[in-house]
């Protein structure tokens, strides 16, 4: 987790590493026509291994004495499965794999906090790529943008399945009756507070694990400050050296909880409003 910057200030090694790669620069607050390609790239990763595992796992699986992968993955379909029964009343056999599945592609992109915060940038030295991708971050769930665009997935399939069960009229009934009654008087109050409250859904869902894991991100470059203060021609000791180790080893092992609780409150989350969209008024 060493910081290699000898001409770098904190400050400048902190901004260095908090930027994306991206097809272009962004000059605005809101450009859609930027792209974090280390996000792309790293999530659709992390989306294939993890599909990469659950088929090599089903071909592996045996219905005699089961291996201890088979053991954790069964527990984990089983518990999975235990919460979409107790949220959702129908069909499942889309859901349940679906949250299963959220749960550990999220898991695994959350885990690449747990890589040395300048490893990346040694790879891309080590390759010669320097000119060319001049920063990079390798978690994608610490952006943004990707934990939004997750969060916007989550909202199409509750307003698929809202318009799937209830049907277009009486998804449009719910929307202009709900929660203040049919009255015709109270149907733009109805739109708009629904309206409202299916925008603060997607906010939260995908700010709430951009947060987390962004401080995860950014403590663990504070972190690693500690052990390269001398490369920035600052005061030191052998005493940062090993608050470096002690306070990173400390972290990495909190940070393990907070990966597994950020995927299955997002797993969570997304079996309620999928749940909700199932429920008939």
């Amino acid at each position: 987790m060493a910081a290699g910057t000898g001409t770098q200030t904190p400050s400048e090694y902190i901004a260095h590493h908090l930027q994306n790669f991206s097809n272009k620069s962004q000059t605005s607050v809101i450009d859609f026509s930027v792209l974090n390609l280390d996000t792309v790239f790293w999530s659709i990763l992390m989306g294939a291994i993890a599909l990469l595992l659950f088929y090599c796992i089903a071909r592996r699986a045996s219905s005699g004495v089961p291996s201890r992968l088979q053991c954790a993955i069964e527990m984990l379909v089983e518990m999975v499965e235990d919460q979409s029964k107790a949220m959702i009343q129908g069909d499942r056999r889309f859901i349940a794999p679906l949250a299963l599945t959220i749960f550990v592609w999220i898991a695994l992109m959350n885990a690449l906090d747990l890589l040395p915060v300048d490893l990346p940038t040694a790879v891309i030295q080590g390759l010669g790529l320097s000119d060319i991708i001049h920063s990079h971050r390798i978690v994608p769930t610490a952006d943004l943008n990707g934990t939004l665009g997750i969060a916007l997935g989550v909202l199409m399939l509750a307003l698929y399945y809202s318009v799937k069960i209830k049907g277009p009229r009486g998804f449009a009934r719910e929307l202009i009756s709900a929660p203040f009654g049919a009255h015709p008087f109270l149907w733009p109050c109805n739109v708009l507070i629904n309206l409202i409250e299916y925008l603060a859904r997607t906010v939260s869902l995908g700010m709430r694990l951009f947060g987390n894991m962004y401080a995860g991100e950014l403590l663990f470059l504070l972190i690693a400050l500690l052990g390269s203060l001398w490369s920035m021609r600052l005061d030191a000791s052998v005493l940062g050296l090993i608050g470096h180790v002690i306070a990173g080893s400390l972290w990495a092992i909190f940070h393990i909880l907070i990966i597994v609780l950020q995927a299955f409150i997002f797993m969570m989350l997304t079996l309620v409003y999928l749940g909700q969209a199932h429920d008939q008024h």
